[in-house]
């Protein structure tokens, strides 16, 4: 089944769906306790979208993949991993407020040489991603577990772009 299409409607379409609402919406979720206005938001595609329309892209978006499982999976794994990051930061993003918070994460990136972000960054992406490839490597490329790893390894390439975005914009203001 996971190698294959599912067909619309069908039982599997609506547990690949269900998981990946699920998953997507735990993004969601976590980014609005962690930064209700996206001042915060680390995507800037996302960003620019807004909650609304990223809500609509998201449920099309799901909808179009659930009936591909490999691809569905990757997400879904990808999507839990930016939940549970975002959730980390999260209280002290809604106790300190987006603006305060923002200035806070400036003044200690200012303050750090920007080779160390960058190394601590990469070597968390790098040690993240050795996970990811690591189960990929030793499953089959058809397999849920590949998938997963696949989930993994994106999540931590996700993170280093976006990181890497962050303080790049940063410096350059």
């Amino acid at each position: 089944m996971t190698n294959q299409i599912l067909s619309l409607g069908s039982g599997a379409y609506f547990i690949f769906l269900g998981v990946l609402l699920f998953s997507r919406g735990m993004d969601f979720f976590s980014t609005w306790v962690a930064t209700p206005n996206l001042a915060l938001e680390g995507n800037p595609i996302a960003k620019w979208m807004g909650w609304r329309c990223g809500i609509l892209f998201n449920i099309v978006f799901c909808g179009s993949i659930a009936v591909w499982p490999l691809p569905a999976i990757m997400v879904s794994a990808m999507s839990l991993l930016v939940a549970a990051r975002n959730f980390q930061s999260a209280w002290m993003m809604r106790s300190m407020g987006e603006a305060t918070y923002s200035l806070f994460i400036h003044e200690r990136l200012m303050a750090a040489h920007p080779a160390l972000f960058v190394f601590c960054i990469a070597a968390q992406s790098f040690l993240t991603g050795i996970v990811g490839f690591g189960i990929m490597y030793v499953t089959d490329e058809r397999s849920i577990a590949f998938a997963i790893g696949a989930g993994i390894a994106s999540y931590a390439f996700a993170v280093l772009f976006f990181s890497v975005l962050s303080i790049w914009r940063l410096r350059r203001a």
